[in-house]
Parts: structure tokens; C-alpha cells; sequence
């Protein structure tokens, strides 16, 4: 049974370029002030008959520090009250809820506990009902629109939320339903490979008795063969055991011979059929690997390739397999386009997957866009020292 992790309310994007902003923080910004700029050179004009330009930059200035937002809500919602209060005092002009306001104290809600939002909220109605022609007794129509533009900001913050933390839910759900077919899928193939293995140790047991007595080198041999599978098995069946979980319903679907490495060609031949043409290369000496880790590289390579055919648009694809002393490790890269569509950060299901089976193993997975464009999936896959050596 999974545990649901609590979800940031309002995560704060890492900056880029080395800036303490992001560029969507930047936008806002640049979009507020624009607001806010329109909305105060109609109302003056109207007022007084003419634009202040000291009110002007004051009114720019607030949205300034709408930049950081995300780092420091209420830094944010400070900087722009204060600016604000000071626009109310230079300029004669009624005091409104200003844009720059209603999206501090939004980033606050946001981002805060409730408790902090409680305080904010009133302290932001009140500064802004602060102005030279009307404090302390603001006009009751004016106290009545910004108590209710803080309200209609705080339900709007809080429907976001809600929405949120459902979103959230939601994809942790399907996250562990994927995660658990997977991890039923990967233990009935590797309940075929101990059977594999068990019904080899069958026959060299019989063939080792049978040449026993008649030729005692055969028998040998077959003993040999006999006590390789048998630590084999016994290493699948110990993986099979990590992965099965409580409570797993039995499945009744016919097994089929798992695929391996030999299987790659036949892949490579269905995705230059299926309109993504690619091409194996195979490098270093090869040689027979555990039905599992074979298994697992299969697998890697087949949803990688069917990835690329989803997402890449037209593009070309290159599987390399490299066999190295102490391990086996998969390259799975495209030329193509479009990459930002594809799961960002590994999030989509066959990801989950992919690690889920390279973890069995012990081994790494990279996945992410290239610099010179397209996709890369890299796996490497730890052999023990029996499994090296086995030719």
C-alpha cells in the first residue's frame, strides 16, 4: 500500500541563466506592470487631467518585485505594499487593489501555510486603503472593493490548490498502478526464466546419472553444467522474490520464450518497418548473458525505440550494445524533434519501467535530451564475476 507524499503547494522553479528569476517570473512582471501602467494613466487623467511621471514610476516600480515571487513571497508582497503606499501618498489619486498586489498576496496563498495567508490578506486590504485624500476614514465603497478583490485572490489561490494537490494524486496513482503492472509483468517473465533453469538442471541430473557409471567425464561435465544453472536459478529466484508483493493477484496469461539480446536485430528490423529507421551496432566480445539481464536489455531497447517512434517526428535511431568485462551497457539515441514533448525528467510510465528493471539489477539508467538534439536512453548493467567469465 503506498503512501502519499504531500505536494508542494506552490514549487518554486529553479532560476535559469543565473538569474534569481525565471523567465515566466519575468513575464508576469513585464504583464502586471503593463496593467497596472494602463489602468493608473486612464484613472489620473480622469482625476487630475494630466499624467504624474513620478506616479508612473512608481507604478512600474511595484511590479518590479514581482520578479522573485516564487523565492520570497513575502518579500515580495512587502516590497510591493510599501511601493504601493508610496504611490498612494505621492499621488492624489483614489487607492485601489492594484494588479501587483493581488499577485503577491496570490504567490503568498500559493505558497504559505494557511496561518501566514490569514495575516497577509487583511494587512494587504488595509495598506492599500491607505492615500493622502481619504486616510484614516476610507470611503465604505472603497474598503468593500479591496476587502473583496483580497477575497476573490484568496478563493481563486485556493482553488488552485485544490486542483493541485488532486493533479498530484492523481498522477501518483497511475504512477503506482504502472509501476505495479510492471513489477507483476517483470516477475512472471522471471518466473519463466527459473523455470528455464530448473528444468535445465532437470536434464543434465538425468544425463549425469545416466553416463555415471559408463563414462564418468561426461557425468562430470554435466554436473558442472548442473551446479552453473543452479546458482542461476537461485539468483533469479531471489530477484523474483524482491519483486513480488503482497496482496499481487495470480495471472492466468499464457508465457511465451522471453526475448534476449539475440531479439535486438528483430526489433531494429520492426522499427525500420514501423518509419524510424535505425541501425544495431554491437561492440566488444560477445557473448551468452543471464536470461534476466538479457531480458532487461531487450525490453530497454524496445521501448526506447517504440518512444522515438511516438515522439521524434522524422527521425533516425541508433541502438549500440557494448559487452565490457564486468558488464553490459545499451545506448538508445534519435535525431529527432520535438523532444520537449516527451516525458520531461522521466516521468512517463515506460521510464518507470525501465528503471524499475535496471534497478533489479543494480545498474543505471540516463535518459534526457541531447545537446545536439533528440533523445538518449543509457543503461549499464552489473555482471557478477561467475557471469563475466561464462562463454
Amino acid at each position: 500500500m503506498s503512501t502519499a507524499r504531500p505536494t508542494p503547494r506552490a514549487p518554486a522553479p529553479p532560476p535559469g541563466d543565473g538569474l534569481p528569476w525565471t523567465r515566466n517570473d519575468a513575464l508576469v512582471a513585464v504583464a502586471v506592470g503593463v496593467v497596472d501602467l494602463i489602468g493608473f494613466t486612464i484613472t489620473i487623467q480622469t482625476e487630475l487631467g494630466y499624467v504624474p511621471v513620478t506616479g508612473c514610476l512608481l507604478i512600474v516600480g511595484a511590479a518590479v518585485p514581482l520578479l522573485t515571487r516564487c523565492r520570497a513571497p513575502l518579500l515580495t508582497l512587502a516590497a510591493v505594499l510599501l511601493i504601493g503606499l508610496a504611490l498612494n501618498l505621492t499621488v492624489p489619486v483614489p487607492q485601489h487593489f492594484n494588479a501587483s498586489a493581488a499577485v503577491a498576496l496570490y504567490t503568498v496563498a500559493r505558497a504559505k501555510r494557511p496561518a501566514v495567508t490569514a495575516v497577509a490578506a487583511p494587512v494587504t486590504v488595509v495598506v492599500t486603503l491607505i492615500a493622502e485624500n481619504t486616510w484614516p476614514r476610507p470611503g465604505l465603497v472603497d474598503t468593500l472593493a479591496n476587502t473583496a478583490g483580497g477575497a476573490l485572490v484568496l478563493i481563486a489561490a485556493s482553488v488552485v490548490n485544490r486542483w493541485q494537490r488532486e493533479q498530484a494524486a492523481k498522477r501518483q496513482m497511475l504512477t503506482d498502478r504502472a509501476l505495479a503492472d510492471e513489477r507483476r509483468r517483470i516477475a512472471r517473465e522471471l518466473h519463466d526464466i527459473v523455470a528455464h533453469h530448473i528444468t535445465t538442471m532437470q536434464l543434465m541430473a538425468g544425463g549425469a546419472r545416466a553416463n555415471l557409471d559408463r563414462n564418468p567425464e561426461v557425468a562430470r561435465e554435466a554436473l558442472v553444467t548442473l551446479e552453473g544453472s543452479g546458482r542461476m536459478a537461485l539468483r533469479e529466484m531471489r530477484q523474483l522474490l524482491d519483486v513480488l508483493r503482497a496482496g499481487d493477484e495470480v495471472e492466468d496469461e499464457p508465457t511465451a520464450p522471453q526475448p534476449g539480446v539475440g531479439d535486438l536485430e528483430r526489433v531494429v528490423a520492426d522499427s525500420c518497418r514501423a518509419g524510424l529507421p535505425a541501425v544495431l551496432d554491437t561492440r566488444g566480445a560477445e557473448r551468452p548473458l543471464p536470461p534476466s539481464v538479457g531480458l532487461t536489455v531487450f525490453r530497454i531497447v524496445q521501448e526506447a525505440l517504440t518512444n522515438a517512434r511516438k515522439y521524434a517526428g522524422q527521425a533516425r535511431a541508433s541502438v549500440r550494445l557494448t559487452y565490457e568485462p564486468d558488464a553490459v551497457a545499451v545506448e538508445v539515441t534519435d535525431d529527432g524533434e520535438g523532444v520537449g514533448t516527451r516525458h520531461p525528467a522521466g516521468s512517463g510510465y515506460g521510464l518507470v519501467g525501465m528503471r524499475e528493471r535496471v534497478g533489479l539489477h543494480g545498474g543505471t539508467l540516463e535518459t534526457g535530451p541531447r545537446d545536439e538534439g533528440g533523445f538518449r536512453v543509457a543503461a549499464r548493467l552489473p555482471l557478477t564475476a561467475d557471469e563475466g567469465a561464462r562463454r
